[in-house]
């Protein structure tokens, strides 16, 4: 048997229904869904999931898990593979995505495994495991741990932190000048309001006539 020879299993292929196409063709008009109501609306009850009005399964079950914004995906990579770059060379991410020994969406490097290295290598990861380490120092290398990168958070309480005494108290001082400039203006507007007050008693009031004088 060839492939020329291979044929599709009786009743397989159909030829495809071709509704609206005029009163002669069997389907035409209402194209085969009837008269008015569900079934005859564009959009209905096609979509996956959908149990007749029912409320679906997907909405049903409770949900679950959540997903870290700021998990950081690391590449990991067998101590024993790295025997494959020049000898002394220093081994990060970028060298081993140069070398094809990492994937370019990784965001950090940890070194795995046990084993022996013939080459000494400077690595430098964000993780290193104990059989990892104890490999490359055996084999005359170092191994520099990199530093865990700043949350938004961090960096901003650091620039706290660094900040000197003299901006510490310029920025206290800022702010004691802006809150009395709006206590100057509340008092302001305060006596304002209470002269407006003063004046719409005393035009109200009214004035007392004088009394004639006895003879």
């Amino acid at each position: 048997m060839s492939l020329s020879q291979l044929k599709a299993p009786k009743g397989a292929n159909r030829e495809r229904k071709r509704v609206g196409r005029g009163q002669a063709s069997g389907l035409g008009k209402t194209a085969g869904r009837g008269a008015k109501g569900q079934k005859a609306r564009t959009g209905n009850m096609h979509f996956e999931g959908f149990e007749g009005g029912q409320m679906p399964l997907q909405r049903r079950l409770p949900k679950f898990g959540f997903t870290n914004v700021f998990r950081r995906e690391l590449e990991e990579v067998q101590v024993s593979r790295l025997d494959t770059l020049p000898s002394g060379s220093v081994v990060d991410l970028a060298a081993l995505r140069g070398a094809g020994l990492a994937r370019g969406g990784a965001d950090g490097l940890v070194i795995l495994g046990q084993g022996e290295l013939k080459s000494a290598y400077t690595v430098k990861a964000d993780r290193v495991t104990a059989g990892a380490r104890a490999a490359i120092e055996k084999a005359g290398g170092k191994v520099e741990v990199l530093p865990k990168p700043q949350t938004m958070y961090e960096k901003a309480k650091a620039a706290r932190r660094a900040a000197t005494p003299a901006e510490s108290a310029e920025k206290a001082a800022k702010r004691a000048a802006q809150a009395a400039e709006k206590a100057a203006k509340a008092a302001a507007k305060a006596e304002a309001k209470a002269d407006g007050k003063a004046e719409k008693k005393a035009d109200k009031k009214p004035e007392k006539k004088a009394k004639p004088q006895q003879e």
